[in-house]
C-alpha cells in the first residue's frame, strides 16, 4: 500500500482495490461542478483484499491527521477496515456499529465519523428494478452469494419489518470462508431474528449451482462476492439454471461480469431481468460525497448527475 502524498487541496479519497480502473475517477469531477465543490479532488488508495490491519490503520490515520483530506468512501474493505479500526472513530453511525462495517468515512467539527451506507444505497438501487409488491404477489425466494457488507445490508433491507407481507418467502446466503457467514447469521439474528434465512458454506461453485436450481420462480439472485470485478470469475457454474421470470443482479458495473453474462445467455428462454451494478454504484458514492462534503443531495441534483453519468457511460 502506498500512502497518497499531503492534500494541498480538499480531497476525498477512494479505498479500494484497483481503484484507477473505476469509472467514479473521470466522473468525480463531472459531479463535484454540478455539486458546487470547487476544488475538489479523489484520489484512489489501493490496498490488497484482507490485507495487514497496519495498511488499514495507517490509511485511517492519514485521513484522520490531514487537514485537507476530508474522507474516503471504501469498498471491498469494509469490513477488515471496520475491524482494524474502529478504536480511530470519534463516531460511528448505528449502522456501522449494527453491520460490523463501515463504507463512508467522514470529518465534522475535528471528529472522525464513519457510516455504513450500504443499507440505503442498495435498498436504493433495489427499489430501482425490483417491481413494486414483488414478495407479495409472487411469493419467490432470495439467493445472496457473498456475506459481505453489501450481502448484509441487502438482506436487512429486504427484511425490514416496514414491509409488512411484501417480503421474500425464503433467503439463502452462501459464502466461501465460514467466519464472514457466521458473523451475518448473528448480526441478522439480531436485526431480524423471525426472517427465514438458510446459511451455506459454498467454497465450490457446484454447491451454489444446487441451491440455485432449487429456487422459486420470480426470485432475485444476487452476485454479492465481488468476483467478476477485481477478480474475474464467477460464483456459478456455466452450467447454472437460472428460476423462470427471476431478477438477476449482478451488483458489480466493471471487470469481466462472468455472472451478469451467464443470466444474460438464459434471459429470453427464463424470462429473467437482469441488472448490472450502475445505479448502486452512483447511489453509493452520492450518499458518501454527501457526507464527506456535507452537501444535501436533493432528487433533483441526483437526477442530473445520473444522467451526467448515464451520458459518460454510453
Amino acid at each position: 500500500m502506498k500512502l497518497p502524498d499531503k492534500a494541498t487541496q480538499p480531497t476525498m479519497y477512494f479505498i479500494g482495490v484497483t481503484t484507477e480502473k473505476s469509472s467514479i475517477m473521470k466522473l468525480f469531477p463531472l459531479w463535484a461542478k454540478e455539486l458546487g465543490l470547487d476544488g475538489a479532488v479523489l484520489k484512489g488508495i489501493d490496498i490488497t483484499i484482507h490485507a495487514p490491519e497496519e495498511d488499514y490503520r495507517k490509511a485511517v490515520s492519514f485521513i484522520k491527521d490531514d487537514p485537507l483530506s476530508s474522507g474516503a468512501l471504501v469498498t471491498t474493505h469494509k469490513i477488515d477496515l471496520y475491524n482494524a479500526c474502529k478504536d480511530l472513530f470519534d463516531f460511528l453511525d448505528p449502522y456501522a456499529q449494527a453491520f460490523g462495517e463501515l463504507s463512508s468515512i467522514s470529518k465534522k467539527d475535528g471528529r472522525l465519523a464513519g457510516h455504513a451506507k450500504d443499507p440505503i444505497s442498495s435498498g436504493l438501487a433495489l427499489e430501482a428494478f425490483v417491481p413494486k409488491n414483488f414478495w407479495h404477489d409472487h411469493g419467490g425466494e432470495v439467493f445472496i452469494m457473498g456475506a459481505g457488507g453489501s450481502a448484509r445490508a441487502m438482506a436487512a433491507y429486504l427484511f425490514d419489518k416496514n414491509k409488512g407481507t411484501n417480503i421474500p418467502s425464503k433467503m439463502y446466503v452462501a459464502n466461501r470462508s465460514t467466519p464472514r457467514l457466521e458473523s451475518m447469521k448473528e448480526i441478522m439474528k439480531q436485526l431480524c431474528p423471525a426472517a427465514p434465512i438458510e446459511y451455506h458454506h459454498c467454497p465450490e461453485v457446484t454447491v451454489n449451482d444446487n441451491i440455485l436450481k432449487k429456487l422459486k420462480p420470480f426470485s432475485l439472485i444476487v452476485n454479492a462476492t465481488g468476483l467478476g470485478k477485481d477478480r474475474p470469475g464467477s460464483p456459478l457454474s456455466d452450467q447454472c439454471e437460472f428460476p423462470q421470470n427471476s431478477l438477476v443482479w449482478e451488483i458489480n458495473y466493471r471487470g469481466d461480469l462472468l455472472f451478469m453474462h451467464q443470466a444474460l445467455r438464459q434471459k429470453e428462454k427464463k424470462n429473467l431481468t437482469v441488472e448490472d451494478g450502475w445505479i448502486y454504484f452512483i447511489h453509493g458514492w452520492t450518499q458518501v460525497i454527501a457526507e464527506v462534503f456535507h452537501v444535501d443531495i436533493t432528487d433533483d441534483l441526483f437526477n442530473r448527475i445520473e444522467n451526467i453519468s448515464n451520458s459518460f457511460r454510453s
